[in-house]
């Protein structure tokens, strides 16, 4: 494979951050060249047979771009012809800022995976807004992850939440709030119901002021982040929360601060410092989580998993379990760009997305995927 063979051993010449800038400085220029995006969808387009229904539109696919790829919103475009059946911009903050001093992004080869201290880095809200007000909204399904400015006192964290959606919630086709980032100090504790209760609610209200639905039903889907650390009572709770305040769904996980049954050294390891570690290790833990968050909700909202996909059977198996959507990271990082394409077109991939049925707000079969299991 072209990726493997070339392209990725002279990424990994240069610093994980580095290659990152370079990778998203090309789908910049490509979407600017003549019928650029156009020869990505020729090139990349997942098979039909990959539609599916969330959000209220027909997604290409149901393997979608998580958080933290597309931090300012420059490169949706290219990423959704690159075979993306959705893409998540962010983490945006109501406020720019530089995020963590660098280096801030790290490879563990050995492990396929990806640590990370980034820290939000961001131009903001305002900025963000104005780069997606221009986007052609029929060209696919942009989802927009909020989270708090690192300098904003946690007293404060609902008021710049609530900037954030209020400037950004007309420009987004679903909107996350992200309270499990490792890397904003006391972000995580946001993640206690007591204090999401209040959070959510006010950012409900503020989304439904700047987009005012027609009926209940047509509200903006809101959906809470996760992290995968968290105890089971309390994974628990946020699934009796999303209940309770009718979310539309949550996304099931962000990174990990452990660092347990790594094939790295514990020096390779080390070296990397302090930050949230994604890719294949996470994979088991999300996939545990999933499954209890899916038994606690019952067959909605909806559940958009994600942590350690690579394969095509493991977006089998989160469909399976319960997962309305699936979305990829550091997959991408170690695959490369035919990887959306290919997690759906293996003859399993196929045969179970041509039996996915969903409502208009991505509420899944659920029996369909226990036929196909």
């Amino acid at each position: 494979m072209l990726y493997r063979a070339l392209i990725r051993p002279i990424l990994y010449r240069f610093s994980a951050e580095t290659a990152h800038g370079f990778v998203v400085a090309l789908l910049r220029f490509a979407a600017r060249m003549p019928l650029g995006l156009a020869l990505l969808r020729v090139l990349f387009s997942p098979p039909k047979s990959a539609r599916v229904k969330a959000f209220g539109r027909e997604l290409p696919s149901p393997v979608g771009l998580a958080a933290g790829f597309d931090k300012e919103a420059h490169i949706f475009e290219p990423l959704l012809a690159l075979g993306f059946g959705f893409v998540e911009v962010g983490t945006i903050t109501a406020h720019p800022q530089a995020g963590n001093p660098k280096p801030r992004l790290f490879r563990l080869p050995k492990d396929r995976a990806l640590i990370n201290r980034m820290g939000f880095n961001n131009a903001g809200a305002q900025a963000a807004a104005a780069r997606l007000a221009m986007r052609d909204r029929s060209q696919g399904v942009v989802g927009i992850n909020i989270g708090k400015t690192k300098v904003t006192p946690p007293d404060q964290a609902i008021d710049d939440y609530v900037q954030s959606a209020t400037l950004l919630a007309p420009h987004a086709d679903y909107m996350v709030v992200n309270v499990s980032s490792p890397n904003t100090p006391g972000l995580r504790d946001l993640q206690a119901v007591s204090q999401l209760r209040p959070l959510l609610t006010a950012v409900r209200a503020a989304i439904d002021a700047a987009v005012p639905p027609a009926s209940p039903d047509q509200r903006l889907p809101l959906l809470v982040k996760i992290a995968p650390d968290l105890a089971d009572e309390d994974i628990d709770a946020v699934a009796d929360l999303a209940l309770e305040l009718k979310l539309d769904g949550i996304v099931a996980t962000n990174t990990t601060i452990g660092r347990s049954g790594l094939a790295s050294t514990p020096a390779e390891v080390e070296a990397c410092g302090a930050g949230g570690l994604s890719g294949a290790p996470l994979a088991d833990r999300s996939l545990e989580v999933l499954r209890r968050i899916r038994g606690k909700l019952g067959p909605s909202p909806m559940v958009i998993s994600v942590g350690g996909i690579e394969r095509p059977e493991q977006v089998r198996e989160r469909l399976a379990a319960g997962a309305t959507l699936v979305q990829v990271y550091t997959g991408l990082i170690y695959e490369g760009p035919t990887l959306p394409s290919r997690l759906v077109t293996s003859p399993r991939a196929r045969a179970l997305d041509s039996r996915l049925s969903a409502s208009s707000r991505g509420e899944t079969r659920r029996a369909a995927f226990a036929r196909a299991s």
